[in-house]
């Protein structure tokens, strides 16, 4: 199988050394390819890799280039697919027609989980993850993001700003509960709503630092449960929007998508930049201040998490 993989020399070294190693984040692409507009996509992917790196943790951002699945990607392939016009968002079901095909494309939460697991990472810093689309879409459509059905069965640690807030939370938790996925609240109470720091629902269960995280992560994986887990993390305080304003923006450009008729994988990027032009980047803005974040906190968890491996 691993013949498919081109696993970066640094990253496989440190993932072979076992305690002794270097704990490995896992970075999606579909940020770079389709999540953020250049240049903010290739600024915003270096500086994750930074804010890691600054831990004392390993980043691995995983794609493909021409067909290989890549684990960690050099600066030139981060260019290559910040540039590109024609990258595809892969998600699981994309991945054996991308390979045959060899074609470059941005691997989603989905498809991040999956690779990172193949290669023993436990760790993966995001964004926001997919969900339920609101009502008069999620119902007609069965619009429901494959992140959900990811985290019932890979497991693997993601640490997020809860779900994007274009999508239905509520329902969003209630699948997830319903999936057996565990949503925890980093240093909060109450689930994120991505751009904002609350959705005004309560998280499973409160992480108050990241040796509590780690413990959580460690004795979750210890009982083969067989899921992922949910690690939500506000975005930082003076970057979050008002809920009320962002709810108002995605209204108007949900309205935007039904009357264009845009569906399917279009809809997500679609509705995030109508949002950008509604709130004249300030969603922008609070999008990569909180990847960023994401990456730090991912980082500190991870690292708590290989101590806990040394003393054991």
């Amino acid at each position: 199988m691993f013949d498919y993989f081109e696993i970066r020399e640094e990253i496989r070294e440190e993932i072979g050394k076992g305690k002794e190693g270097k704990p490995v984040v896992a970075l999606e692409s579909n940020l770079i390819t389709h999540g953020l507009p250049f240049p903010e996509n290739i600024d915003t992917a270096f500086q994750m890799e930074k804010n890691i790196r600054d831990q004392g943790a390993v980043p691995a951002t995983i794609a493909l280039i021409n067909g290989k699945i890549k684990v960690g990607l050099t600066h030139d392939e981060i260019e290559r697919l910040a540039h590109s016009q024609n990258v595809v968002k892969a998600s699981k079901r994309d991945l054996s027609s991308l390979v045959a095909k060899g074609m470059d494309a941005g691997t989603t939460v989905a498809l991040t989980m999956w690779i990172a697991h193949r290669c023993q990472i436990v760790f993966f810093a995001t964004g926001g993850i997919g969900g339920v689309h609101n009502s008069y879409e999620g119902e007609y459509s069965m619009d429901i993001s494959s992140d959900l059905i990811e985290l019932s069965r890979t497991p693997v640690a993601v640490i997020c700003s809860g779900v994007k807030a274009i999508l239905d939370i509520p329902r969003t938790q209630e699948y997830l509960e319903t999936m057996g996925v565990p949503v925890l609240g980093y240093q909060t109470e109450e689930l994120p709503a991505f751009y904002s720091q609350s959705s005004h629902l309560r998280a499973d269960y409160l992480l108050k630092d990241p040796q509590e995280a780690a413990q959580v992560v460690w004795d979750h994986l210890r009982l083969k449960l067989g899921t992922g887990l949910i690690i939500a993390n506000p975005v930082p305080t003076e970057f979050a929007l008002s809920k009320k304003k962002v709810d108002h923006w995605i209204e108007q450009a949900r309205k935007l998508a039904h009357k264009e008729n845009i569906k399917g994988k279009q809809l997500t990027p679609y509705l995030l930049n109508k949002v950008k032009e509604l709130s004249e980047g300030r969603s922008l803005k609070a999008n990569i201040e909180l990847l960023k974040h994401n990456a730090t906190i991912a980082a500190r968890i991870a690292l708590s998490y290989h101590q806990i491996g040394i003393k054991s």
